[in-house]
């Protein structure tokens, strides 16, 4: 699979921490090279949910929003990304991370995805 680029609107926020435009865009792009897949915010990377891959499973072992940008749900967006883009090309998962694991767990539509 190529990069995989996922584009999403945000709304105003009134979270002191970063101020966020009214039509902030985030895009997700799966970095192969890196293993991991990358959030921007207007082109400016926010965080990430990294794996190591091995026979058709993905451990998705660390997730991490930079602290300027938590708070927003953008943690959220790049692991269901993730999950998605799993799915897609056939892996399983193993949320080795807690919040990779607690966001199964709150969505159970990705529970068939586990190894």
């Amino acid at each position: 699979m190529g990069i995989v680029e996922l584009f999403a609107t945000l709304h105003s926020c009134d979270d002191e921490r970063r101020p966020m435009t009214s039509q902030a865009t985030t895009k997700i792009v799966h970095n192969q090279a890196q293993s991991r897949f990358d959030i921007y915010l207007d082109d400016v990377l926010t965080g990430y949910a990294e794996y190591s891959e091995h026979a058709g499973v993905r451990d998705f072992n660390h997730t991490l929003t930079y602290p300027q940008f938590r708070g927003h749900g953008l943690a959220a967006k790049v692991v269901e990304a993730a999950l998605d883009a799993s799915r897609a090309d056939g892996f399983k998962v193993v949320p080795t991370c807690w919040f990779v694991d607690q966001f199964i767990g709150q969505h159970k539509e990705y529970a068939d995805l586990l190894a």
